[in-house]
Formats: C-alpha cells, structure tokens, sequence
C-alpha cells in the first residue's frame, strides 16, 4: 500500500506516447537522409557547376522539387512538434534541467541538451531556407554563387553546424534507444558521430569555397 501511495502521483506512459516516440523517429531518419543527400546534391558542384545545374533540372521539371520542398518542410514542423514534447522551455524547467545534468555528469545528457538547442536553430533558419529556394526558382549553380557572394556564408555555416550535430546526435540516440549502442561500443560510436561531423562539415565548407570561386 505504501509503494502504491508512492507512485500513484506518477503519469505513466501510454500507448500514444510510444506511438509519437516511433514517429519522431521515423520523421527524423527521414530528415537524416534528406539533409545528407541534399548536400551531397549540393556539393556536386564541386565536381562541375554543370552538374548541379543538370540535377537542378531534373528535380524542377520532375517536379520533385516543387512537391517534395513543402512535404520536408511539413515534416520537419511535424518533427519538431513531437520532440518538443520532452524539451525544457521554461526558465524554471532550463534551470533544473541545467542542475541535473551537473549533478549527474551523463555525456548523453548534455549531448540532449545540444540536440534541443540545434533543434531551435534548425527549425528558424532551415524554414527561412526552404521558403527562399522555393520562391526563387530554378536553382542554379549561378544564383547559389551570387548568394554566397552575397554575404550568406555565415548563415548557411550556423545552418549547417547545427544541422551537422543534430543529425550526427540524433543516430547515436536512435541506436543507443534500440540497444544497437551499448556501454561496450558507445564510446567507438560517439567517435563516429564525431567523424560524421567533421566529414559533413569540411563538405560544406568544401561547396561554399567552390561557390565562392565562381562568383569572383
């Protein structure tokens, strides 16, 4: 009797709960795989700005840009919405999450911490992004260069810092939650998370400089 007075003020978790725990899963492998492609695309032009253009191309007139810009950016939104549900907005809900962490000195916990503010970032900057590609289309290696001229080298960078930890945090977490990661191959696993950064970033900052080069 005493262990139910206990716990009988504890919500427990229902099937919907798990069901939205599946789905911002699923939502954000989705955008895992959309983002690295997207700058895979994207740095074609390293190889040739003619690349680029001919997939730009491909893309518009299959209309795949068109339809599948809006689609990523629903989900992206819907993906936010779900993972917001555990995100500490208060001041009050910032400073014991804040105090927690310290006492407990759990790398996972701050690697959480980084995730929810990459989150933020992301959801502002890729929205405005996706919004100014869609109303300025066709894309073009050409009006990539002159962006970059332009002076949006520093917004793309934060965009793409952000992107890159939240994605390479978010498969760690995504493995560690199914048992794929465990306490004997976590810290290897953090390693290629880190690899994963450093390899997405030197690729962006490998198609900015190409960019950069064709606009002078």
């Amino acid at each position: 009797m005493a262990q139910a007075n206990i716990t009988s003020h504890v919500r427990l978790r229902n099937h919907i709960s798990g069901y939205t725990d599946v789905i911002q899963m699923l939502t954000g492998v989705l955008l895992c795989c959309f983002v690295l492609m997207h700058m895979v695309l994207v740095s074609s032009v390293i190889l040739s700005p003619k690349i680029m253009d001919s997939l730009a191309v491909f893309l518009e007139t299959s209309y795949l840009a068109q339809i599948g810009g809006p689609i990523i950016l629903l989900v992206m939104i819907l993906h936010f919405i779900l993972a917001a549900r555990k995100m500490p907005f208060s001041p009050l809900e910032l400073r014991e999450f804040w105090r927690q962490a310290k006492m407990m000195h759990h790398m996972d916990t701050w690697l959480w911490l980084v995730q929810v503010a990459t989150a933020i970032v992301i959801l502002v900057m890729a929205s405005a992004h996706v919004i100014n590609i869609l109303s300025n289309l066709p894309i073009s290696a050409d009006k990539s260069a002159a962006a970059i001229q332009g002076g949006m080298v520093p917004f793309y960078l934060v965009l793409f810092a952000a992107l890159d930890l939240h994605i390479a945090i978010g498969l760690y977490r995504v493995g560690v939650k199914f048992g794929i990661l465990n306490r004997e191959n976590r810290l290897k696993w953090r390693k290629y998370a880190l690899y994963l950064v450093i390899g997405l970033a030197l690729l962006s900052l490998a198609t900015h400089y190409s960019f950069a080069t064709m606009a002078i």
